[in-house]
């Protein structure tokens, strides 16, 4: 993993002219430190001092790396290198999850909430990510996800954005979200309201729910702890990106 990281993570080598100062906290321990605590679930506060760097310094590469949009070029990266051993196909699947971006959710008695939203593969690798409010529509989610998908490499011909067919549950059924996929030349398969039983469509669906399940193995997903939505964001990401490095080793 560090490996591929050090592709994409920005220089900040200083040097100091007079001297002294305290050495800089290397970016391999801060990474594992940062995967600790999304994985764990602990606070900043509570990081072990096993890792080296002190959660302050910690926690502000964490901030920076966010703001500068890291995780997203990381979680690319590894795409394209499942993409290089065709370990990727076609994206098929949307689904969501439900869970500054908060709102009242309408399942937990109103209480304020963010909601996941995500785009996988066939064979269960999440493309695009995305938060939103809890008490936000699922069909409102759909459009700057599809757009949100990267270019990824593949095992032959030039790299693909666009996906030939989607799949999507009854909360999409609206009539222009299916003339704008329809213009973007992507053909849909969503479910109708009081047309379709959910278990036809759940041989597609069940898809997504894994990925949900495996989501929620970051435990500081749980809870809506961070207040900046770029950091909740970040988390997600890493999240992804540990379920997509997975699948390099198998």
């Amino acid at each position: 993993m560090w490996t591929l990281f050090r592709r994409v993570v920005p220089p900040t080598e200083v040097i100091r002219l007079q001297g002294g100062g305290r050495r800089r906290a290397g970016d391999r321990e801060c990474l594992a430190a940062i995967i600790f605590v999304a994985t764990s679930g602990c606070t900043w506060r509570q990081l072990p001092p096993v890792f080296g760097p002190a959660w302050p310094t910690v926690y502000r590469r964490f901030a920076r790396w966010s703001r500068d949009r890291v995780w997203a070029r990381f979680h690319r990266v590894v795409l394209d290198e499942l993409g290089a051993r065709g370990a990727r196909s076609t994206p098929s699947v949307c689904g969501r999850k439900r869970g500054l971006l908060t709102g009242p959710n309408p399942t937990d008695r109103g209480k304020s909430g963010s909601k996941i939203h995500l785009i996988t593969d066939r064979n269960g690798l999440p493309l695009s990510l995305g938060i939103s409010g809890a008490n936000m529509h699922d069909s409102l989610g759909l459009q700057p996800l599809v757009r949100s998908i990267p270019p990824i490499r593949s095992r032959r011909g030039p790299r693909r954005r666009r996906p030939a067919k989607l799949h999507a549950d009854k909360g999409y059924d609206y009539d222009h979200l299916r003339r704008w996929l329809r213009g973007r030349g992507i053909r849909h398969r969503i479910a109708r309201k009081g047309i379709e039983s959910s278990t036809r469509h759940g041989r597609h669906r069940w898809v997504v729910e894994r990925i949900v399940s495996w989501l929620a193995g970051c435990r500081r997903l749980h809870r809506r702890y961070e207040r900046k939505a770029e950091h909740f964001l970040a988390l997600v990401g890493i999240a992804a990106i540990l379920i997509c490095h997975r699948r390099l080793g198998t």
